[in-house]
């Protein structure tokens, strides 16, 4: 007997339609949770994203949190969309769309995060290393910084 995988269902299109959106909200969600910090500088949790949304007139309930930001199917209403992109200071748009650009906070944040990211293995190179040549370790740090 074959094993058949989700996709190869024959799904009714509105459905196929709102898996694929609750997909979609789900993979923003998890970005904007592993990018955005808080007022507080530390990341969202439930406490943070349930205050924000009240305070653009939205109850975020923690069951239909963990919905959102696992990916199941559901009806999310308008004003919930609007509330969470405020709380993440983003176009609602944004969190419904497959593709397209990412909001320049969020491209500025994961820029930031690459260049730490990168100063922290240049870091432990360099002590990993211990006494190397200068040059030797310009060039390390070249082809970090490049992204090579």
């Amino acid at each position: 007997m074959e094993l058949k995988y989700v996709n190869d269902f024959d799904l009714p299109p509105q459905r196929s339609a709102g898996i694929r959106r609750a997909e979609t909200l789900a993979r923003k969600i998890n970005l904007l949770l592993d990018v955005i910090m808080s007022e507080s500088g530390k990341p969202f949790d439930y406490p943070a994203i349930r205050d924000g949304a009240q305070k653009h007139g939205y109850y975020l309930s923690r069951t239909r949190w963990s919905l959102l930001k696992h990916g199941k199917e559901q009806t999310v209403p308008d004003e919930a969309l609007r509330a969470i992109a405020a709380v993440f200071d983003v176009d609602p748009e944004y969190l419904l769309q497959e593709g397209g650009k990412l909001p320049e906070r969020v491209e500025a944040e994961l820029e930031l995060l690459k260049s730490l990211r990168r100063a922290e293995v240049r870091n432990f190179a360099a002590r990993a290393l211990g006494p190397v040549d200068p040059e030797a370790l310009k060039a390390i740090a070249k082809i970090l910084d490049e992204g090579v």
